[in-house]
């Protein structure tokens, strides 16, 4: 019973998440440049949380790897975007 209240809610994450990645999708399409900047943000994040709970429900190894290093250089990439557009 437990396990398929947890299975039910890791599917209901995934379906926000999805709605999430849509929303991002979005917010990129803008024509503001801080905009852009949010929207790669969010979409950076949407990307990573679905890898670990797509990983997390069937057990792959590598998922959190893989995880951290696109959050990782999602943050950075914006901030060094950020700041070549604050010298422009």
């Amino acid at each position: 019973m437990v396990m398929e209240i947890l299975l039910i809610s890791e599917c209901f994450l995934i379906i926000a998440l999805v709605v999430f990645l849509l929303a991002s999708m979005r917010i990129i399409s803008y024509r503001s440049v801080s905009m852009g900047l949010i929207g790669t943000s969010s979409l950076t994040l949407a990307i990573t949380l679905v890898l670990v709970s797509v990983g997390t429900m069937w057990n792959i190894g590598f998922f959190k790897d893989i995880a951290l290093a696109l959050l990782l250089l999602g943050i950075v990439g914006t901030i060094a975007y950020a700041a070549i557009l604050r010298r422009a």
